[in-house]
């Protein structure tokens, strides 16, 4: 299967190299640092539509095309989605998309502005991948899987091959892992070209099927499965997927939510670019030490940018406090004219910047003539708050860091 799969990236790379952009490798500073290797980031949240699914899609689809096929459907949560109406767009053919009801109305948009017909059904993926299976039987269209696929998985190779052309001793290569259908084309390449190089995978705790069935070297269905990172959730990798992985992936490893959400606000903050939490999986492995790549040439690969705006202003946020970055005091004070006014004065002394301020008067524990006073700032260390806390007390204000 290896060598089938190998000659169809090679021919994938050719069918490939007009439609989809060589997307960059980038040197990153700030995480070397951090981690003590030479760290390089492929940027496939640069590639057309945001994301790597459109390289598997097309070579998928433009075979389908050749073929006389016009009419194709798949099920996805995003990426795939629109890799899928981008790709039917380009060769002509039409596509039907399954995505789950709860699916965010900016992913179901641009799925839409593709120029695919989207139909929302179920509250998972998996209920989309029934419906779409229906659908394709009804309407004798073709279904375009999203992983489980070698074409599929040849498209996605093409990075493996982009990787070793720009950093041919590359050692260690962090892929983010779903279904399989990415890491199973990478590794194939780079084994090929590089066989010493390490390819290992990375899954978010709460949806941990590929990672459980690869450790186990069988098909593991997981029943319940939660993550911010919903690009690679999936109840169980594809039976091609993990035969693949079984030969050619080192080694898996698990990454949460908070750990995701801080390489979200690193690459953001540090590295000036936009990861959807499954694209951050990679960066948060190393980060957290999930993976040790000191002195060694590593590439994670940042598969995608397609985040949520308003989950993005949530991740940003709540990393911040995590960080120390902003921290919230609250207290009780006297309801009448100039008492807040003297906590505002502390803070600004201290050259504090408050992001937000909550007056409650009729909370129903308080004693009458009494107010809950809560205090969002910006500061430069956690030890400002203490600071801040301190001098409030010294004035007979009885404040706390909650």
């Amino acid at each position: 299967m290896l060598d089938e799969l190998n000659i169809k990236i090679r021919d994938a790379r050719e069918v490939l190299k007009n439609i989809v952009h060589h997307t960059p490798l980038q040197h990153s500073r700030t995480l070397s640092d951090l981690t003590k290797g030479e760290i390089y980031l492929k940027l496939e949240n640069l590639q057309k539509t945001g994301a790597f699914k459109v390289r598997g899609a097309y070579y998928k689809m433009q075979k389908l095309a050749r073929s006389g096929v016009k009419s194709v459907v798949a099920a996805s949560s995003g990426n795939h989605a629109q890799g899928v109406a981008f790709s039917a767009t380009s060769l002509n053919m039409k596509a039907t998309i399954v995505m789950p009801r709860h699916t965010p109305f900016y992913k179901v948009n641009a799925t839409k502005s593709y120029g695919a017909e989207v139909v929302l059904h179920g509250d998972t993926y998996d209920d989309a991948y029934q419906k779409a299976l229906e659908i394709a039987q009804q309407t004798n269209a073709e279904f375009v899987h999203p992983f489980n696929d070698l074409d599929i998985m040849a498209g996605q190779g093409t990075i493996g091959v982009e990787i070793f052309e720009d950093l041919s001793d590359v050692e260690v290569v962090l892929v983010p892992v779903g279904g399989g259908g990415l890491i199973s084309g990478i590794a194939t390449a780079l084994k090929k070209l590089k066989p010493d190089a390490k390819v290992i995978g990375v899954q978010p705790k709460g949806a941990p099927a590929t990672y459980l069935s690869f450790q186990e070297k069988r098909i593991v269905e997981t029943h319940e499965v939660s993550s911010i990172a919903d690009g690679v959730i999936v109840k169980k990798p594809g039976d091609l997927t993990l035969k693949i992985m079984e030969e050619v992936v080192d080694d898996m490893v698990l990454v949460d939510d908070r750990e995701i959400a801080r390489a979200m606000f690193l690459l953001l903050e540090r590295v000036k670019t936009v990861a959807e939490p499954a694209g951050a999986l990679g960066v948060a492995a190393v980060i957290s030490g999930a993976v040790d790549v000191s002195g060694k040439k590593t590439v994670p690969v940042v598969s995608g940018g397609n985040v949520d705006p308003t989950l993005l202003i949530r991740v940003l946020g709540q990393v911040l406090y995590v960080e120390g970055r902003q921290v919230r005091i609250q207290g009780i004070l006297p309801d009448r004219p100039g008492q807040l006014k003297k906590v505002i004065d502390a803070v600004a002394e201290l050259g504090l910047n408050i992001v937000e301020i909550q007056h409650e008067r009729l909370n129903p524990l308080l004693t009458p003539g009494m107010a809950l006073v809560t205090l969002g700032l910006e500061v430069p260390s956690k030890e400002y708050a203490d600071i801040l806390v301190l001098k409030l007390k010294q004035m007979g204000l009885d404040f706390r860091v909650v």
